[in-house]
């Protein structure tokens, strides 16, 4: 506003100043104006523009903060992707030595599998090979057994004797009354028969063990038999090695396949608190077993 005041001043003195003419005036009167009114737009279009200017460099503040935080993240993102191949690295590294560790375990458990499948084929051939011979042993058993039984159908009728087979373990039990007298160790004359047609069919089983087991009942010897046998366990033996004794010399079974075993009363298979209970405890059992399996 100073400036157009300055402008109009200027014309007043330019008119006193010499001889103007009205249409030169009123020219540079409306020519004032309109720079007047130029003036006005442009110090209007001025102000505008620091306006302006003062937004774009709040735009330009904020923007600046906005870099800067996007910086710190990218920074933040780098140290984070080196933190991330170090720990990628190390774990190839990790893997890389686990994977010859286990390359190496799995190679010998390999190794142990062959093996375990090659004693496996080995234990299978050898299985084979024993039920075929538990099978031929078991046949040989049971021609025995039928054998027995056939020759010793009157006493096992009777049931003076009996005789049973379990797992390829054949066991003849005769009773007391066959083979001796009451409180004797002395084959009887009968006892000695009987015996006869056993050891025929016993002394064909070559590939067995003879066991004879002498056992009593649990009534005490009588103190008249006290000094020939202290107690049962000796009546039971001296009866089992007179058995022993008969197969050896009068069948020719080898001695190295015959054994004696005295259980006297603690063994029974009966109750002794009945006289049948006791005669059944009162025998000698010879029993049949594979030579691996003599105690």
């Amino acid at each position: 506003m100073l400036r157009s005041h300055s402008i109009y001043l200027l014309l007043l003195v330019v008119l006193l100043a010499g001889c103007v003419s009205k249409a030169d005036y009123q020219r540079k009167s409306d020519e004032a104006a309109h720079l007047a009114t130029a003036r006005t737009e442009l110090e209007r279009d001025y102000s505008q523009l620091l306006d302006q200017q003062q937004q774009l460099a709040q735009r330009y503040d904020q923007r600046g903060l906005q870099l800067e935080e996007v910086n710190n993240t990218i920074n933040d993102l780098r140290q984070d992707q080196l933190r991330a191949t170090t720990d990628i690295e190390r774990l190839e590294k990790v893997l890389s030595e686990r994977s010859a560790s286990a390359g190496a375990a799995m190679s010998e458990m390999r190794q142990t599998i062959d093996g375990l499948e090659e004693l496996k084929r080995d234990l299978t051939a050898q299985l084979e090979k024993e039920q075929l011979a538990r099978q031929a042993r078991i046949a040989a058993m049971k021609t025995t057994y039928d054998q027995l039984v056939e020759k010793m159908e009157n006493e096992i009728e009777r049931g003076e004797i009996t005789i049973s087979d379990l797992q390829g373990q054949l066991t003849v039990n005769l009773v007391e009354k066959l083979l001796f007298d009451s409180g004797q160790a002395d084959l009887k004359t009968s006892g000695a028969q009987i015996l006869q047609r056993v050891g025929d069919i016993l002394k064909e089983v070559a590939d067995k063990e003879i066991r004879v087991e002498g056992h009593t009942d649990n009534i005490s010897i009588s103190p008249r038999l006290q000094q020939t046998f202290a107690s049962n366990w000796e009546l039971s033996t001296a009866r089992a090695t007179n058995v022993v004794h008969f197969l050896q010399k009068r069948k020719g079974i080898p001695g190295a396949r015959l054994s004696i075993c005295g259980y006297g009363p603690y063994q029974p298979i009966a109750s002794n608190d009945t006289a049948t209970g006791r005669a059944q405890n009162r025998r000698i059992q010879i029993v049949l077993i594979p030579r691996q399996q003599t105690p």
